[in-house]
């Protein structure tokens, strides 16, 4: 059913930060990009895998998944594996970032992948988070993590 509902296409409109409507669409291939890459999630101890898609701006996509570790606290989410694929092959700019979850509702990234969206993405950037049942949420970088800290900090 879940990929049945994504393969009709999802374009997701939201207010951003200032309450200014804009219209932020997600191409069909960076969901299933991100659906497909659950299966890869190496997850033995919470079996809760997550896939993540993130899209340059000239449209190549780079698979992130959620690696776990005994020692919980070397554990790396999805959302950063893909950020760190792409930066370690030398790509700077990005367009979208998808994140898939089989959660009921559309899944959240955790602070330390927001913090780590900040360092790298457009405030503005469209994020596009689903659910286990096609449901998705679309908002900026800045409306996920909107006090980020950054160079300008220190």
């Amino acid at each position: 059913m879940f990929l049945a509902q994504l393969a009709k296409g999802i374009n997701s409109y939201f207010k951003l930060n200032e309450g200014v409507a804009k219209k932020m669409t997600v191409k069909q291939e960076w969901l299933d990009c991100a659906v497909e890459a659950l299966a890869h999630a190496y997850v033995p101890y919470s079996n809760f895998p997550v896939g993540a898609c993130l899209v340059t701006t000239d449209g190549k996509m780079y698979q992130g998944v959620n690696i776990e570790n005994a020692s919980f606290g070397l554990t790396n989410c999805a959302e950063r594996t893909a950020i760190f694929k792409a930066i370690s092959e030398d790509e700077r700019t990005f367009q979208h970032l998808v994140v898939a979850g089989n959660t009921e509702a559309p899944i959240s990234p955790c602070g330390a992948c927001r913090q780590v969206m900040a360092e790298f993405f457009d405030p503005q950037m469209p994020v596009t988070l689903v659910g286990k049942d096609g449901a998705t949420k679309t908002m900026t970088v800045e409306a996920l993590l909107p006090y980020s800290f950054t160079d300008k900090d220190f």
